[in-house]
């Protein structure tokens, strides 16, 4: 009965954990001259535990990790620059974001989120 029991509440323990991000890009933008497009999320979790001045959040182009500021007066929200190559009519790209959370003991732990694909066209 007791292992019954913990299986029912381990959902709420899981999602007591929740993290969302929300893609504030639209799905189109026109090209521009330096092949610099602005990208822009907002990160929400009801973790408890989560240190939201640990947070780095990332936009994860093909292997690369290009670093995001936040979003003047908004604790939850950061933008950066997505490269278009010249010629290249869009381009794929996921967020990624690393924070720190209290744990027992003296030493924080390590997790990171990472979104869904989104696809950002160019049009002419």
């Amino acid at each position: 009965m007791k292992r019954f029991l913990g299986l029912c509440l381990l959902p709420l323990l899981l999602s007591g954990c929740a993290s969302t991000m929300t893609n504030l890009t639209p799905l189109q933008q026109p090209r521009n001259q330096d092949n610099q497009y602005a990208v822009e999320v907002v990160f929400n979790s009801s973790q408890q535990t989560l240190r939201w001045d640990s947070i780095k959040p990332f936009i994860l182009v093909g292997s690369e990790a290009i670093p995001m500021r936040p979003t003047p007066l908004l604790t939850n929200r950061w933008e950066g620059l997505v490269p278009v190559a010249p010629g290249k009519n869009s381009v794929t790209y996921r967020y990624k974001i690393d924070y720190k959370f209290n744990r027992m003991g003296d030493v924080p732990g390590d997790n990171s989120s990472i979104s869904q694909p989104y696809t950002l066209k160019i049009t002419e």
